[in-house]
């Protein structure tokens, strides 16, 4: 726990490659969906109109993954807001809902993840064939009594694959537990890569794999 009156010490730099290891989704918003266009458009750069992973969704997913291996998610299933001084969840990513307490500010900030310069030839190619710098993947639903499809639709995904260059920055406190901090968003991150990213990941979506190093930013 910080101590009083807060004297920031140092910023922990976390920094490494995301890479897609099956298609990934996180949407973005169709502005203007012509007929027979694509109304499940992914998340993009408005200037390069090239994918990124914002760093709210990443964020989120490491919240959420550390809330529930600590037993932090209550039965209305809202985020951990306890505030306690022992609580890391709260600690790190900010305790939910309570701008009173005495914990400092929240200690993680992520970077929206943009696309790895190694990857853009790839997607480019896409774009020369047609195609959004995404795949286009077709679902239905079958019926379960006729075995017809049914609900016939086109989600764009960001290719297995794809490298984003992940930047994330720890805030540590006089009073902190550098090691407790930096060892706990680490197991986090470790976590994903047996978990998914984005949406519809019990479908085989947004299974990624990050390769990272701590430093001192």
């Amino acid at each position: 726990m910080p101590t009083w009156p807060l004297t920031l010490t140092k910023h922990v730099r976390i920094h490494g490659t995301l890479t897609c290891k099956t298609g990934l989704r996180i949407g973005g918003a169709a502005e203007e969906v012509e007929i027979g266009g694509m109304d499940n458009p992914i998340i993009r750069d408005p200037v390069t109109q090239y994918p990124y992973v914002p760093g709210s969704s990443l964020k989120g997913k490491l919240r959420s993954m550390m809330e529930y291996k600590l037993g932090k998610i209550d039965d209305r299933g809202r985020p951990c807001g306890c505030a306690q001084p022992d609580c890391l969840v709260c600690t790190v990513f900010g305790p939910h809902m309570r701008p009173q307490h005495n914990l400092g500010p929240t200690r993680i900030i992520v970077r929206d993840a943009s696309l790895s310069e190694e990857s853009i030839p790839a997607l480019d190619r896409l774009l020369e064939q047609g195609l959004p710098r995404a795949e286009v993947k077709s679902e239905n639903t079958i019926n379960r009594r006729t075995g017809v499809a049914l609900n016939p639709r086109s989600m764009e995904r960001v290719p297995a694959g794809t490298k984003f260059d992940l930047e994330i920055s720890l805030r540590i406190f006089a009073g902190d537990d550098e090691k407790q901090i930096v060892d706990f968003v680490r197991e986090g991150l470790d976590l994903l890569h047996a978990e998914y990213l984005g949406g519809s990941g019990t479908r085989g979506y947004g299974w990624v794999k990050v390769n990272y190093e701590v430093s001192e930013a």
